[in-house]
C-alpha cells in the first residue's frame, strides 16, 4: 500500500510543471476574460457592418488545428513577426518561447469558448429589463454595469472556469509557439508527452495523467457547482 502511493506522489519536477500550469492558465483567463466580456457586448448589444465576419473571424481557434493556432501566433508574435519585432525592439519584450507566451497561446485558444457563453449569456438578459433603466435615466455604463454584467454572471463565471479547465490540456499551440521547456513553458501535457517520449516514462506519465484528469475534472465540477448557485440566486 505504502509503495503504491509513494509510485503516485509526483517529482519536484513534476509538481513544477503542474504549478507553471495553474499558472500560465491563471494569466490566460486573466487577459482573455475581461476581453471576451467587451467583444461579447459588443457583438450581443450592438449591429455593425462586419460583425458576422468579426465573429467568425474570432471563433476561428475553434476550429483551427491548435498547432495550425500555434504557428500563426509565431508569425504574428515571433520575434521576425510584425508584432513580434514592435514588441521587442521597443519595450524588449519577447512573447516566443516563453512563459507569456504560453499563457498568450492558452488564451487565444479558450478565446472563443468564452466569448462563445458570455455571449449566449448577455443574448438570454431580457433587453426590457436594460430598457427600463434607461427610462429611469441610467447610462450605457450604468446600465451595463448594474443590470446586464449582474445578470449575466452566472455564464461568466462558468466561462472563466471552463476556460481555466481547457487551459489544463492545451498542447498544440503552446508547443508550437512556446517550444516545451521545463520550468518555463512545460505545462501537463507537455510533461506528458516528454513523459512518454522518454524510456521508463510510463510511470510519470501516469501520473501526470491522474493529475490533469483531477484538476480537469475539478475545474468542470466547480463550473456546474458555480452556474447552479447563481442561477438560484438570481433566481431569488
Amino acid at each position: 500500500m505504502a509503495e503504491g502511493l509513494a509510485a503516485l506522489a509526483l517529482s519536484q519536477g513534476e509538481w513544477q510543471a503542474v504549478r507553471l500550469t495553474l499558472a500560465v492558465a491563471g494569466r490566460a483567463v486573466g487577459f482573455g476574460l475581461p476581453l471576451a466580456v467587451l467583444v461579447a457586448w459588443l457583438l450581443a448589444r450592438h449591429a455593425f457592418p462586419g460583425r458576422w465576419l468579426l465573429s467568425a473571424a474570432l471563433h476561428l481557434p475553434m476550429v483551427l488545428p491548435p498547432v495550425v493556432t500555434g504557428w500563426l501566433l509565431l508569425l504574428v508574435f515571433g520575434i521576425r513577426g510584425p508584432v513580434g519585432a514592435l514588441l521587442h525592439r521597443w519595450f524588449d519584450i519577447r512573447l516566443a518561447f516563453t512563459t507569456a507566451g504560453a499563457s498568450l497561446a492558452c488564451a487565444v485558444m479558450i478565446f472563443p469558448i468564452m466569448l462563445r457563453a458570455i455571449r449566449l449569456s448577455l443574448e438570454a438578459v431580457d433587453p426590457g429589463l436594460e430598457q427600463a433603466a434607461r427610462t429611469l435615466g441610467a447610462g450605457p455604463l450604468d446600465r451595463l454595469l448594474t443590470v446586464t454584467l449582474p445578470l449575466a454572471a452566472p455564464g461568466i463565471l462558468v466561462a472563466a472556469i471552463v476556460g481555466f479547465a481547457t487551459c489544463l490540456g492545451e498542447f498544440g499551440a503552446v508547443i508550437t509557439f512556446a517550444a516545451n521547456i521545463p520550468g518555463q513553458t512545460q505545462t501537463l501535457p507537455l510533461a506528458i508527452y516528454s513523459a512518454l517520449q522518454s524510456p521508463g516514462g510510463e510511470a510519470a506519465a501516469a501520473r501526470l495523467s491522474l493529475m490533469s484528469m483531477a484538476l480537469a475534472l475539478g475545474g468542470l465540477v466547480l463550473s456546474e457547482w458555480v452556474g447552479r448557485r447563481l442561477q438560484a440566486a438570481i433566481g431569488r
